[in-house]
């Protein structure tokens, strides 16, 4: 099957259980409008690692660690109507999640 209007939905954020509760909203509201779906696909995790110095002064060699996970899916959606579109535009989701729609 060849679809032609297709919606890319990208999502990130730094917790993962807000991320695949935010993912499963846009799924339920997508099969409501009736539209084929694939996905959510998870990406890899990007991580992020900085190294500081514990002391400036006196332990130069002392170091600590942190790091930064990003967690990122992706879901398509194909043979989306208009009201389907702005049934996904006006989802509310919640704080700290990264929407990038692509069409």
């Amino acid at each position: 099957m060849v679809y032609s209007d297709r919606m890319r939905i990208k999502l990130r954020s730094f917790d993962s259980k807000s991320l695949d509760i935010s993912m499963k909203l846009l799924v339920d509201a997508a099969k409501k409008t009736s539209s084929v779906i694939a996905g959510p696909i998870p990406l890899p995790t990007k991580i992020k690692k900085y190294t500081v110095l514990k002391s400036p002064h006196v332990n130069i060699k002392a170091r600590e660690q942190f790091e930064m996970r990003i967690y990122s899916r992706i879901l398509d959606i194909y043979d989306v109507s208009k009201q389907g579109m702005e049934t996904l535009n006006g989802i509310e989701l919640p704080s700290g999640i990264d929407i990038e729609i692509k069409q």
